[in-house]
């Protein structure tokens, strides 16, 4: 990890603030969930971190089902090869009720074989991935699948996990004990 977070003494109230934040709203993921994935590196920036967390939160709370959420969550981190985030993301895609083949296939681009809100959520990744757009055909079968606020909540997580994983590769964050490198040849 090129930027481990501040520890003890060192640490000023805003990255206490920041580290109390993160803390609270992430209980039960690690018991030093502020210092994993992009919480540990965003203390060296806290404001950055504290406006993160509420996109973060809503990314969680939007409309969406959890599936289609980790669908883009999971495209993002591949397009990436984000370790971290596509491992971490692994984990709450199974919890969401993704399997581990649907997973596999979306980490070596392939077809899981959706249908429905969950093929429709990685055709939109995958095109805002591969292109930063999204062809006016696929627009409009994704708006009426998901509505406005369904597309605009897709959309956004989509872009909320390409500036974590960015962050995750930038200062390259290590994989937590147990979870397995999805990218290993990277």
């Amino acid at each position: 990890m090129r930027l481990p977070p501040p520890e003890g003494d060192s640490l000023t109230a805003e990255q206490q603030a920041y580290r109390d934040a993160v803390t609270e709203g992430r209980k039960g993921m690690f018991d030093d969930i502020w210092r994993r994935g992009p919480f540990g590196v965003w203390q060296h920036a806290p404001e950055f971190g504290q406006a993160a967390l509420p996109v973060g939160t809503a990314t969680r709370t939007a409309s969406i089902s959890a599936q289609v959420r980790e669908i883009g969550i999971l495209v993002a981190g591949v397009h990436h090869q984000a370790r971290f985030e596509f491992a971490a993301h692994r984990r709450i895609g199974l919890a969401a009720g993704l399997t581990e083949d649907e997973i596999e296939a979306i980490r070596v681009g392939g077809d899981p074989g959706f249908d429905g809100e969950n093929e429709m959520a990685l055709r939109v990744a995958r095109s805002m991935m591969d292109t930063s757009r999204i062809p006016d055909d696929l627009y409009a079968a994704a708006e009426a699948t998901f509505g406005r606020r369904g597309l605009v909540e897709l959309v956004s997580t989509v872009g909320y996990y390409c500036m974590v994983s960015l962050t995750l590769n930038a200062f390259e964050v290590p994989l937590a004990e147990g979870m397995e490198d999805p990218f290993p040849d990277a």
